[in-house]
């Protein structure tokens, strides 16, 4: 009854804030006589406020149609590679009409983003796509919303993370592809190209793992203690709910977004509630620039999904309470994960030290694992100063880790040695 109660919850808050916000605008706009009237101003900031906290918010829009590649700026335009039931995988192609960053952009590095099915929506990663595309031909999985998803398209769990992850790589081509992992897709991933490497087949250039519970033993958070002080047991009756009928996906069990939403604010209930403050505080003083940011940042941070309850059950039990991954007991459908299997593959691990998602150490634990990758091809990188978000967005990703991940990639964006065809400096040479 959870999910519905949150639906009835939704239904009636919703003409409440539509209220809200036509008594903001009627407020605000300069030709209304209310706005003349003694503390318009003050009560707008309040309606506002009001609005956005019973609002409801969709999914947003990744919205890059432009962005800059080689000093030029370029044309963008999202597009669906290829579809299946709980994830798209998208490209985000680029387009210029000047001849020489043509050329240029022809020879950048093909990199897939894996971007994680943990609560919220893939576009918490734009800011890593937007900057990615300055040097990089990017696509990124796009997970869908769990509630949309019709019952006939059946279960999904972790096994078939593994298995779109592997789909995803062949589609683009192995030989070529650069794979950048976000947070809890790190496990996933590890263990498809693991498989992938055992069975022999093409391995992508280069792996990059940022803040992700590869070994989640390794200085344990909040969220890791979460997951292990209660049994699945607690889980499965106390955080799995069922679709309701107004979701293409009735019916359909779900780890729902709204709960994984009261987790995070949980996890900071005095900054959210200072945060909100601040805001009713700048459309007061008439900072239009600190409220807009606000409203960015809530706009995308209070967009959840629900994830398949197979899915989340699993992570919890085979990522979080087991350990398998890093005690070398973990099976995919059959087959044992075994990532010293891996050969051709350069790794970086890249880490917060505030972070306080996954600690220290989690994913620089990839580097024990992947002992069949030579020690020139990997490197661990620890950011200073950074938190789990800052790894991958905003500023310090901008201007600190994202150059070390482009030389990275580049340093590796030929075949690896003893592998598969001639390099690209080799190719070129033949050429001249």
């Amino acid at each position: 009854m959870l999910y519905q109660i949150h639906e009835w919850q939704r239904s009636f808050l919703g003409p409440l804030s539509y209220f809200a916000q036509a008594n903001a605008s009627m407020l605000n706009d300069n030709s209304s006589p209310f706005a003349k009237l003694p503390g318009a101003q003050r009560l707008a900031a309040g309606y506002e406020l009001i609005h956005r906290l019973g609002k409801d918010y969709e999914k947003p829009e990744f919205g890059i149609h432009t962005a800059t590649a080689h000093d030029h700026e370029i044309a963008v335009i999202e597009r669906v590679a290829l579809e299946k039931p709980f994830c798209q995988l998208k490209r985000f192609k680029r387009f210029s009409d000047d001849p020489a960053t043509i050329e240029k952009m022809k020879n950048d590095p093909v990199v897939l983003v894996v971007a994680p099915l943990s609560g919220h929506h893939s576009t918490l990663l734009r800011d890593t796509v937007r900057t990615l595309l300055r040097d990089h031909k990017v696509y990124i999985t796009d997970w869908v919303d769990a509630r949309m998803v019709p019952i006939a398209s059946g279960t999904f769990g972790l096994d078939d993370y593994v298995a779109y992850v592997e789909e995803f790589i062949r589609h683009i081509g192995a030989r070529q592809l650069h794979v950048i992992s976000v947070c809890q897709p790190t496990v996933p991933v590890l263990a498809a190209v693991s498989l992938m490497a055992a069975r022999g087949e093409d391995t992508p250039l280069s792996l990059t793992m940022m803040g992700g519970p590869i070994d989640p033993r390794r200085s344990p958070t909040s969220v890791d203690n979460l997951a292990t002080n209660q049994p699945l047991s607690w889980f499965r009756g106390n955080v799995i709910h069922t679709v309701p009928p107004n979701y293409p996906g009735r019916g359909r069990e779900v780890y729902p977004g709204f709960l994984q939403h009261a987790g995070f604010i949980a996890m900071n209930p005095g900054r959210h509630l200072n945060s909100h403050w601040d805001f009713y505080q700048d459309l007061l003083r008439g900072d239009l620039d600190d409220a807009e940011s606000h409203r960015k940042f809530y706009d995308e941070y209070n967009a959840v999904l629900d994830m398949p309850a197979r899915f989340y059950l699993d992570t919890i039990e085979k990522v979080f309470q087991q350990f398998l991954l890093p005690r070398g007991l973990w099976d995919v459908a059959g087959e044992r994960v075994n990532p010293a299997a891996i050969t051709r593959s350069a790794l970086l691990t890249i880490e917060g030290e505030l972070d306080d998602i996954s600690g220290l150490g989690q994913t620089e634990a990839a580097h024990d694992l992947c002992s069949g990758i030579p020690a020139q091809r990997r490197a661990h990188k620890m950011i200073e100063g950074a938190g789990h978000y800052g790894i991958f967005s905003g500023r310090r990703w901008r201007e600190t880790v994202y150059p070390q991940v482009r030389d990275f990639i580049r340093q590796f964006d030929a075949a690896p040695p003893g592998g598969r065809g001639a390099s690209k400096v080799s190719r070129a040479k033949k050429t001249r």
